[in-house]
């Protein structure tokens, strides 16, 4: 499924930037952008119950997994394999992104978006990691609606 077709069958605007494939939050540093947002890490994880989690959090922000795995209820976060990202996302190392959630049919992730991000423009993925896109932090909240995962702002 193209994301980009969901996103204006959605009525949801956004701006793209073609770019060389990038892999890390240093990667994305290098490229000269005409794009205006927040960059952010995307940190697909999962807890001691096998549940999983995405984490969105600004680009330059420390993600403490302990603490986060309070705030969220839950006991020993780690990072998932990419068995796993695949499986559920669809997605591979270095191109994940809460659009991945399209591909998550048993909507089985939960999405956890950083209260710092709320009322920006965040840049994102388009399931690829050769693009970024800018979207509204309401409209992400749209599609993830849209697509039936939960989620949570800590």
């Amino acid at each position: 499924m193209d994301i980009l077709e969901v996103l204006k069958n959605l009525n949801i605007t956004y701006e793209i930037q073609e770019h060389v494939p990038v892999y890390t939050v240093d990667d994305i540093k290098k490229i000269s952008w005409k794009l205006k947002g927040i960059g952010g890490k995307n940190l697909f994880l999962k807890d001691a119950r096998g549940k999983f989690f995405l984490y969105i959090l600004p680009q330059d922000k420390r993600a403490d997994l302990k603490i986060l795995a309070n705030k969220i209820n839950s006991k020993r976060l780690s990072f998932a394999n990419e068995v796993e990202l695949k499986t559920y996302l669809g997605l591979i190392p270095g191109s994940v992104t809460p659009l991945g959630v399209i591909n998550d049919k048993e909507s089985i992730v939960t999405l956890v978006l950083d209260k710092e991000l709320k009322k920006k423009f965040l840049l994102v993925h388009p399931n690829r990691n050769t693009a970024t896109i800018a979207i509204r932090y309401e409209d992400l909240i749209k599609f993830i609606n849209y697509c039936g995962n939960k989620y949570m702002e800590i």
